[in-house]
């Protein structure tokens, strides 16, 4: 390897034919350009710039290239995103599965900055249209994180602007169950079902708050039922934890033609004191799966010719039954504890009395002794 010393810094020829240039800088340390040149003409350029530097008081330590910050992908801070999220386990889930599956295949090496309009619009295409709710829910989801991206500085401007994109509409409309059906629905289910097809039905409650319903929860006295949890599944996990949002922690009142039913179920089928719960798996303590109860609800809703409903679908009924009493919008969001962020302030609004006797208005369409 040849090389020469000059005024200022020293070029010396590399085996490669190549040549580096380096000085000794104001701190007494010896720095090598970034990179090698190809001619000696580049290499005395670089010095001549770094002697510049100096004179004019503008000198900063030079470093390799390797040393630059990689351009930040959206890979990795949709990683960094999902980490620092304060979310339920299950949409912690949904939304790895959507990032995996349908969001970083496109966009997980691309650099923030590069993600335009453009290729948001292409990306949005590509997707599957035969299932409009993911392709709604990855829209919003991709949306959301380059929202969260401006409000970081790393991009100036978020490039998600298609109308529309991440709403849906209802695929499946859902025709609710009769009375009729109701009550043929909960006769055919072994005895154990019954009362938690009419607390889905009559009182609106979600599967995993009924999963996770317990002894203690039930006030016979009042006729209410205190939703204090909710059960999810979410990556093989059963994960006990509050309700589904702030507007979940409720007390709903029971109609009062079904507290017959209640107490007997509570006189028959609970263990465990009143921390028992009361509709538990076949081993009488453990959380009761989903494909338990479908064994036996879909036998049932057969037999009521029903064979499109869904177990959600009772909760929708329970809503038309409560609507149809007469129940205002915000009586009937703290009934279901639904929370949006437009129906938030109508929750406080709602009379407490008022639930009970939206209750005693169902056990009057049961009895048909009220007419809708």
């Amino acid at each position: 390897m040849a090389g020469d010393k000059r005024g200022f810094g020293q070029i010396a020829r590399l085996p490669s034919k190549r040549y580096r240039a380096r000085y000794t800088g104001p701190d007494g340390l010896l720095h090598n350009a970034p990179v090698t040149y190809e001619t000696r003409g580049d290499a005395e350029a670089w010095l001549v710039g770094e002697r510049r530097k100096i004179s004019r008081d503008e000198w900063t330590p030079p470093r390799k290239l390797s040393d630059a910050p990689r351009e930040l992908t959206f890979g990795g801070y949709a990683g960094r995103w999902l980490q620092h999220r304060d979310l339920k386990p299950r949409t912690r889930a949904h939304y790895r599965n959507l990032l995996d599956n349908l969001i970083l295949p496109t966009f997980a090496e691309r650099p923030l900055k590069a993600i335009t309009s453009e290729s948001v619009r292409d990306w949005y295409a590509d997707l599957d249209k035969k299932t409009p709710t993911l392709r709604s829910h990855s829209y919003g989801l991709l949306r959301t994180i380059l929202a969260t991206a401006v409000t970081d500085e790393k991009i100036p401007l978020n490039p998600c602007h298609i109308r529309g994109a991440g709403t849906t509409a209802r695929v499946k409309k859902v025709e609710p169950a009769t009375l009729t059906e109701l009550a043929t629905i909960a006769q055919e289910v072994p005895e154990r079902y019954r009362l938690m097809v009419m607390f889905a039905s009559w009182c609106a409650l979600r599967f995993g708050e009924l999963v996770e319903l317990r002894r203690k929860d039930i006030d016979l006295n009042n006729g209410v039922i205190h939703v204090r949890r909710g059960a999810v599944r979410a990556e093989g996990k059963v994960i006990i934890g509050p309700p589904k949002s702030e507007a979940g922690v409720r007390d709903v009142a029971i109609p009062p033609h079904l507290m017959p039913m209640v107490r007997e179920h509570l006189r028959k089928n609970i263990a465990g004191g009143k921390d028992g719960l009361l509709f538990p798996a076949a081993d009488g303590t453990s959380t009761m799966a989903p494909a338990t109860l479908y064994k036996v609800f879909y036998r049932a809703r057969k037999i009521a010719g029903r064979d499109d409903l869904r177990w959600h679908d009772l909760r929708h009924t329970g809503a038309v039954l409560a609507a149809q009493t007469g129940a205002s919008l915000a009586e009937l969001m703290g009934r279901l504890g639904h929370s949006t962020p437009q129906a938030a302030m109508r929750y406080q609004h709602a009379a407490k009395g008022r639930d009970a006797q939206i209750a005693a208005a169902l056990s009057a369409l049961a009895s048909g002794t009220a007419t809708v």
